[in-house]
């Protein structure tokens, strides 16, 4: 059985790490690049980067930053945001990425999964899916968990499963899928759609989004069945500590590394 996957993730606008609630009221959590040697040294199994602004901004990723985070840490290292095309890639795994994650760009264009797959392996692909649960009628029973665009900015009528379903078979190696409605509000993850989409595909699947205590990681390991779980601000602020959670988990019987 492999263990199960703690990351930090980075969400960067202007060059400085931020978080926020809901993907709104951003607030500073420091330098990307100091937190990025912290999380290496304290014992996280990967690390997360996210230029959350560049698609909505249609510019690319802050490939300098990429470089200089890169060069601090000895962890496996994910890179999204404003990723179009195979060449778009190619420069951030020269800059020291390790792996990609692509959202509205692939959703818009499925072609690029089967493309960036071809060219750098399913492994080396993150399929980044943000979804709410709503309805676009306005009736409850209409309510669904429905795929998010541009950071959250823009809805559409393509069900979470149905679309992580499609970017794993045209090669997207991992799936990370953030809740918005968690978001930020420390409740816990959402273990209803998580476990939807980890029963549908075989690729793993990273949870993200609600993390406030180390209950709420052991619960979407067990009860959702996610891969690794993804969080930011309780890590950032220090409100729990990587060896402190795996140590709690492993007290769960969940299978970390320490």
């Amino acid at each position: 059985m492999l263990t199960k996957r703690i990351i930090p993730c980075l969400d960067i606008q202007n060059g400085r790490t931020v978080k926020g609630v809901n993907f709104e009221h951003l607030r500073d959590a420091g330098d990307p690049v100091e937190l990025a040697a912290h999380y290496a040294e304290v014992g996280a199994d990967e690390l997360v980067f996210l230029d959350i602004t560049a698609t909505n901004e249609k510019r690319k990723t802050l490939t300098e930053l990429v470089r200089r985070v890169a060069k601090e840490i000895n962890i496996p290292f994910t890179v999204g945001g404003g990723i179009t095309s195979v060449d778009d890639v190619s420069v951030l795994l020269d800059n020291g990425a390790d792996k990609i994650s692509v959202n509205t760009a692939a959703f818009k264009n499925p072609k690029l999964l089967d493309e960036l797959a071809h060219r750098f392996g399913s492994q080396c692909v993150v399929m980044a899916i943000d979804v709410r649960f709503e309805s676009h009628t306005g009736k409850d029973e209409d309510r669904d968990w429905f795929v998010h665009l541009n950071g959250g900015r823009i809805i559409t009528e393509t069900h979470a499963v149905d679309w992580a379903k499609e970017a794993v078979q045209r090669g997207a190696g991992e799936i990370l899928l953030t809740s918005m409605n968690n978001d930020g509000m420390k409740s816990g993850f959402a273990l209803d759609i998580i476990k939807q989409v980890s029963e549908a595909v075989t690729v793993p699947v990273i949870a993200s989004g609600g993390a406030g205590n180390m209950q709420h990681f052991a619960d979407v390991f067990e009860i959702a069945k996610a891969d690794a779980a993804l969080a930011a601000s309780i890590f950032h602020f220090k409100e729990i500590e990587m060896l402190d959670l795996k140590n709690f988990l492993k007290e769960k019987g969940v299978r970390v590394r320490i």
